[in-house]
């Protein structure tokens, strides 16, 4: 089974550029798209070539902002929307389907802004979401996938000394959060697997970034410590465009 988790940056621009053809490439099993900065019918018109796949999107309430959608060749047992916490579900931020051996759950994790304004909520968000997941979890194991926005670790961002506590993404306070979740018995599984390696997945447009590989890894697939030995392969996919994020694929033997 292959799973892709792409930051999209906005359905309507992205599918205004070679989405469709990177799509066909890529020829995922599931995909889940964070940032599609549309309402669910806006969504559902973009993507409505892709008609071999199940369709499930979350917008948020504010248009043109955040929203998450999932597509999957495999029909699943059942899909939720959101944490169940007013606070939180005004933003579409989480997509959850539930399959056979495994939930799935797709998120796009707010980022803490400009000057750290959102970053006492961001906070909040991490305890109530890990929460959520360890509900999960109960059950069966788990996958989450989508854009967390933090750096985790040094490696993961360019510039990490200048950053630290300064950029949203990589103050301390993030980075605990990250930690708590991997405690509650998550694996980061591109690190696992590539324990030394420098490799981002997001790249400011500005400053000629990516040209540089001035970049983050913000972009994740986390698997419960009973789904490592079903990790097949995980790929960084650099070389797709299109956002100012790349897509991260998952291979799983299941």
């Amino acid at each position: 089974m292959k799973i892709i988790s792409w930051n999209i940056n906005g359905i309507r621009a992205i599918t205004q550029k070679d989405f469709f053809e990177d799509f066909s490439k890529m020829n995922p099993d599931i995909i889940c798209l964070q940032e599609t900065k549309a309402q669910d019918g806006e969504v559902e018109k973009a993507l409505s070539q892709l008609s071999a796949y199940h369709h499930y999107y979350n917008s948020a309430i504010r248009k043109g902002y955040s929203g998450v959608a999932m597509l999957s060749k495999i029909k699943p047992i059942a899909v939720t929307y959101d944490m169940g916490i007013e606070e939180h579900d005004q933003e579409g931020r989480v997509i959850s389907a539930e399959f056979e051996t495994f939930y799935l759950v797709n998120v796009y994790v707010p980022n803490s802004g400009q000057e750290l304004v959102r970053l006492d909520y961001r906070q909040q968000w991490d305890i109530d979401f890990r929460n959520y997941l360890s509900n999960l979890k109960e059950s069966k194991p788990v996958i989450l996938c989508g854009d967390l926005n933090v750096a985790h670790q040094a490696i993961d961002l360019k510039n990490d000394k200048a950053n630290y506590n300064k950029t949203a993404g990589y103050t301390q306070i993030e980075i605990d959060g990250m930690d708590h979740l991997l405690d509650a018995g998550f694996v980061d599984s591109w690190r696992h697997f590539h324990p030394d390696t420098v490799a981002y997945t997001y790249w400011s447009y500005r400053f000629k970034a990516r040209e540089r590989n001035t970049g983050w890894r913000l972009d994740y697939f986390l698997v419960s410590n009973s789904l490592l030995d079903k990790v097949k392969n995980i790929e960084i996919l650099s070389e797709y465009y299109g956002s100012d994020h790349c897509p991260v694929q998952l291979e799983l033997n299941i």
